[in-house]
């Protein structure tokens, strides 16, 4: 048995461990993403952020029993507000800083925003106002369609993205970009290497997560911070590389790949999040909290109000990227102080 001092140290060296695996597996996605262009290169990077996602979500629910019924939800709602008003406003900042104004494919960025708010009503509002079952929870078949229709909906924005209408997603200016956007594409070896490379990080970081949960939610606690706090701290680790390499885009000029990156997660986080969660937890009977809060409610309204407009015209500047980072600002601040 580990004495205080030994759990400690061992608590340090597996959160290195596991920021380092995370960015490792994002490396790995970036190789294979590189190999097979755009906008599949997004596409395996958001898949490959969400398997984590999921996979973090799913252990520490099966583990924490009715404790956890809402972590899904917490999980989920923090992907999007982080994605949309903290990495888009970043990448909309910085971009806007370095290059004044930035375009992007108008077609590609409503199709984007218009899935999302499918998704995010259906999935975390809608539970609240049905009838057969009180709110904020599903009945089980409420909940085998909210996951049919969240596949269906993800699945055919994949299919729009990746073949109907490719060149939605396209960078819109070829030239743009720095010398790395040009580099030339790894081998047939080095990208089979990094996709097994990539499904062992994808492995070890659910171990990783799953050891580190406990003293995450002991720290909430100890912090006296609301335990939706958790669920916040497990989108950010696991959305960190990508909104990293989101922010570089734009810093670079390729905003449409920045946008690609941002709103991808967003969707991959909840189109593969819920059908994934409701499936198991109807098999287990476990119960399952979908319906956000008032407060919260209000907050993703705002954050879906404001992103439309923000990407209605094909052009941003600093002012978009100063609204939705003062939203993330304002949904930090009130999970902290509800």
């Amino acid at each position: 048995m580990l004495t205080p001092s030994g759990a400690t140290l061992a608590t340090v060296i597996a959160a290195i461990l596991l920021g380092g695996t995370v960015f490792a597996a994002v490396h790995h996605a970036e190789v294979v993403a590189h190999r097979i262009g755009e906008p599949f290169g997004t596409l395996v990077l958001a898949v490959a952020v969400t398997v984590i996602e999921v996979a973090l979500i799913v252990s520490v629910m099966i583990s924490g029993g009715a404790a956890k019924a809402a972590l899904a939800r917490d999980t989920v709602f923090s992907a999007i507000m982080i994605v949309c008003t903290g990495i888009v406003g970043l990448c909309l900042l910085l971009g806007g800083i370095r290059h004044r104004e930035q375009d992007f494919h108008l077609q590609g960025a409503t199709s984007a925003m218009g899935v999302l708010a499918a998704l995010s009503v259906l999935s975390l509002v809608l539970p609240n106002y049905t009838s057969s079952q009180p709110g904020p929870a599903w009945s089980q078949p409420q909940l085998a369609f909210s996951g049919f229709a969240a596949l269906v909906l993800y699945g055919m924005f994949v299919f729009v993205q990746t073949i109907r209408h490719r060149d939605y997603f396209l960078p819109v200016d070829d030239t743009a970009g720095d010398e790395t956007s040009h580099a030339k594409p790894p081998s047939k070896r080095q990208t089979w290497e990094s996709g097994v490379l990539l499904m062992a990080c994808l492995v070890a970081v659910v171990g990783l997560a799953k050891k580190l949960s406990p003293v995450i939610e002991e720290a909430v606690v100890s912090a006296g911070a609301p335990a939706a706090l958790v669920g916040i701290v497990i989108a950010a680790l696991v959305l960190l590389p990508e909104g990293l390499a989101a922010v570089r885009a734009a810093q670079a000029n390729r905003l449409q790949t920045s946008l690609n990156l941002a709103l991808g997660s967003a969707l991959a986080s909840i189109g593969l999040t819920i059908p994934v969660v409701a499936a198991i937890f109807i098999v287990t009977g476990q119960p399952l909290i979908l319906g956000l809060e008032a407060k919260e409610t209000v907050l993703l309204a705002l954050t879906l109000l404001v992103s439309t407009i923000s990407l209605s015209t094909g052009r941003t500047t600093i002012l978009q990227g100063t609204v939705h980072l003062m939203i993330f600002a304002a949904f930090l601040f009130l999970s902290v102080v509800p």
